[in-house]
């Protein structure tokens, strides 16, 4: 009888850690994700800004301006990066800053374990900022699947709980998840389930998937709501240039790389021991150590 090989999963601690954006007007990009969205600018050159919380190093955003990009198209990338803040307290004095400055904000929802603020940015990549509610109010299955809702947001109680003490995003604050546009939801769930190690943690059927380590509702989500089977980006499209995840040690890479090399599936190991691969819709992703 043959053995049963146990399913490769990524490590709880492992999670969505930076997000990196081509753009085309770095100061102009730079600027709205500081001033109004709330991130601090950690270091800032002529082709790069790199942003993250107030008094933490760990960087969240990377900007890059590119040279002659492409108009935007549907194509694979980025729908929204999603910034977690440590307390409903948080969201309150973000919805203050946004509503009484006059943000973007394209909408605010309730999905039964979180409570989130949605803007989109000058080039038209989209942001959620978001706080988790308490776990014991999740609705988890028993399956650990944890389907996910969407209402309208308390937004009176969020206001609530706000200190109006706005000073932008604070220490602790992370990317809890990224959601990716993606071309097929059947490949892109055997990729971050069979070779990342994944969960999946919500399916919508023909429509969307999230996925995360642990028991965490979702690190990645990815939809097709703007069309099946779009093309991958080119070098030179704005938006998404590639997103990472933290892993907690150079065990948990190392035990990575080598599930890679059994099943076969290509990757590149830089010279600081960070890996880079490829998902099914052609969408850059890094592995490297918190």
């Amino acid at each position: 009888m043959a053995a049963i090989i146990p399913q490769f999963q990524l490590s709880e601690k492992t999670h969505t850690g930076t997000v990196a954006l081509k753009v085309a007007n770095l100061v102009k990009q730079t600027e709205f994700y500081s001033r109004v969205v709330g991130l601090n600018v950690l270091s800032q050159g002529h082709m790069k800004s790199v942003l993250g919380a107030n008094n933490d190093k760990k960087p969240l955003l990377i900007l890059r301006e590119i040279e002659n990009p492409l108009p935007l198209t549907r194509k694979t990338g980025l729908y929204h990066v999603a910034f977690h803040l440590p307390t409903r307290k948080d969201l309150g004095n973000a919805l203050i800053k946004y509503m009484t400055s006059k943000a973007p904000v394209i909408g605010a929802s309730d999905h039964g374990y979180s409570e989130a603020i949605y803007l989109t940015d000058p080039e038209g990549n989209g942001i959620e900022v978001y706080h988790d509610k308490p776990r014991d109010v999740w609705d988890v299955q028993p399956d650990g699947e944890i389907p996910a809702i969407t209402i309208e947001m308390d937004a009176e109680g969020v206001v609530g709980a706000a200190d109006r003490n706005w000073q932008g995003f604070p220490s602790g604050t992370t990317v809890g998840h990224v959601h990716l546009k993606v071309a097929d939801l059947d490949k892109t769930q055997d990729f971050y389930i069979d070779v990342l190690g994944l969960s999946l943690k919500t399916d919508f059927g023909q429509q969307a998937k999230f996925f995360a380590t642990g028991d965490y509702h979702h690190h990645i989500g990815s939809n097709i709501w703007n069309g099946h089977n779009i093309p991958g980006m080119a070098e030179n499209d704005l938006g998404l240039d590639y997103y990472t995840f933290f892993a907690p040690d150079k065990e948990e890479v190392s035990r990575i790389e080598e599930h890679l090399n059994v099943i076969g599936y290509a990757f590149d190991k830089d010279s600081t021991g960070n890996l880079w691969l490829m998902d099914s819709n052609e969408i850059k992703i890094q592995i490297q150590v918190e």
